[in-house]
């Protein structure tokens, strides 16, 4: 049989994540990356790549720009005694169509892949961090995750004007060139905005931002309230309205920048 002895092998799987957040596959005894981690042993390390599907809209998402992260830990088969068996069957099956027709098949089986190690990267050239797998294991799916890519595609997609003036108005971005919404929870959305700078050498800068909601969310209504709200400031910003007084339309947005640009 050919082998590439010592060095890494990569191929595609399916998952399923557990209640953990632990991913669980279905491996065919017969496959090469089935048979190169039983070969390397009960403690051998395996990396799970997974990318951030690429979104839709006027200016998508896509290759090296989309957010990623890649989990290292122990693989170990998944004993039908498990408390979660039936439950990760359903899930899996649910979320693979082909997988009922091979589950029960003596030559399939399932495993659970340990993290260990957990590195995320944002982007290209931003935003990546090393993930503590207890914050990993400990975090819970957000009010938003399921509808989040939706919200995301719309916003990207109908209100490319407003997004403009968030940019320059509320994050006091000059020069802007373009911007997109990368994510959002019941806290807020994050923000990728690219703008033109003379001085480097692409003339290009990429940051993102964290234009948080005054109050978290509790369903999809109330965060298309509080974006609405975000955009309405800018509007009003850049138009010239005034509160009274000292205040100024957008100036009590929760807002930080998560990442700065690395490339020069």
């Amino acid at each position: 049989m050919d082998s590439i002895e010592g060095a890494p092998f990569g191929s595609f799987v399916d998952y399923v994540l557990d209640d953990a957040g632990s991913p669980v596959l279905l491996m065919n005894d017969l496959s090469m990356h089935w048979q190169n981690i039983q070969r390397a042993g009960p403690d051998a390390l395996v990396t799970l790549f997974a990318q951030l599907g690429a979104a839709s809209g006027p200016q998508p998402a896509q290759g090296q720009d989309v957010s990623r992260c890649s989990l290292t830990g122990t693989v170990s088969r998944v004993d039908p005694s498990a408390d979660d068996w039936d439950a990760l069957r359903m899930r899996y099956g649910i979320a693979h169509s082909y997988a009922d027709q091979v589950m029960d098949s003596p030559k399939f089986h399932f495993y659970r892949l340990a993290p260990k190690k957990i590195y995320f990267v944002g982007g290209f050239g931003v935003s990546s961090e090393w993930v503590p797998p207890e914050d990993y294991r400990d975090a819970t799916p957000d009010i938003l995750a399921k509808d989040a890519p939706a919200i995301v595609d719309r916003l990207n997609r109908q209100h490319e004007e407003d997004l403009l003036l968030t940019a320059t108005q509320i994050l006091n971005v000059g020069e802007v060139e373009k911007v997109r919404v990368t994510g959002v929870d019941r806290l807020g959305m994050d923000m990728r905005v690219t703008s033109r700078v003379p001085r480097r050498r692409n003339k290009l800068q990429t940051d993102e931002f964290r234009v948080g909601f005054r109050i978290p969310v509790i369903s999809v209504e109330d965060a298309k309230s509080e974006v609405l709200k975000v955009f309405q400031e800018a509007w009003e910003k850049a138009n010239g309205v005034t509160w009274g007084g000292d205040e100024v339309p957008g100036a009590d947005i929760p807002l930080f920048k998560t990442a700065e640009d690395g490339l020069m």
